[in-house]
């Protein structure tokens, strides 16, 4: 990472609504639809349709605000934790939770979620449902062993994390220690699901280039295994997007639980 031209999220942050303003915004011309947008919430829709990975607490640990991961599992978990390293990305979602002026306007994931799960549900239900899930919003710490230190967190059933690691880590190493943290929030066999990028180096935020770290499929893969999961479900989406905000080569999407 060449600290003079890449900004690294966790020291530096991001700006959380020219994010998602970027990347996930139905916002004329908005290029990256397909590939952040559509690819993700069909995934989500066929892991949890399954049936199998549903229970009483998910913890999810995503990139900026970003919440559309959690419209379709907030039907399988009783209680949803949200964490996140910065306090402009907490106030983001404090803002949309509780409907305030200025809160990001999430309507078009509705459409997405109606063609994925081929219901006829109204926004406003969709909205309420994932925001009484999500009980809890707060702050973590990558460098800490428990990443909520001094509060300890209930293990969960499922942790979801949407290109959290692929931005905090800085090296392979890295990547591994950050992932064991990770693992920290599971019950014995709960069920980890990553949504990440492929072959990347960095990611404009409005003028800042943030610091995204490379890996390929078969690094991630490794990483899973190595530490005891089995990977129950894995697709790869390659770019579709014509941008050069970012120069990640695919997503990924991996579903695994530890036996």
């Amino acid at each position: 990472m060449d600290a003079s031209t890449h900004k690294f999220y966790p020291v530096h942050g991001i700006d959380s609504r020219e994010h998602l303003d970027t990347y996930l915004s139905s916002k004329p011309g908005m290029a990256f639809a397909d590939d952040t947008i559509k690819f993700p919430m069909e995934c989500f829709h066929h892991v949890f349709s399954e049936g199998h990975i549903k229970g009483d607490l998910l913890i999810d640990i995503s990139t900026g605000s970003f919440i559309h991961q959690l419209y379709t599992a907030s039907g399988y978990f009783k209680q949803i934790l949200v964490l996140k390293c910065s306090e402009q990305c907490i106030m983001e979602l404090n803002k949309w939770i509780n409907t305030r002026t200025g809160a990001f306007d999430w309507s078009h994931i509705m459409e997405y979620v109606k063609c994925t799960e081929g219901t006829s549900d109204q926004r406003q239900h969709k909205d309420m449902t994932l925001k009484t899930a999500i009980t809890k919003i707060m702050k973590c710490d990558i460098d800490n062993e428990n990443l909520t230190d001094p509060e300890v967190l209930p293990p969960a059933d499922c942790v979801i994390s949407v290109a959290f690691l692929d931005f905090i880590s800085k090296d392979q190493d890295d990547y591994i220690n950050n992932f064991r943290k990770f693992v920290k929030l599971l019950k014995p066999e709960g069920y980890l699901i990553l949504f990440g990028t492929l072959n990347t180096t960095y990611m404009m935020v409005g003028q800042d280039k943030i610091h995204v770290f490379r890996y390929d499929e078969k690094f991630a893969r490794k990483v899973f295994t190595d530490e005891g999961f089995v990977i129950d479900h894995c697709a790869v989406h390659k770019k579709t997007a014509d941008s050069d905000l970012t120069d990640y080569e695919a997503f990924m999407f991996i579903t695994a639980h530890r036996p």
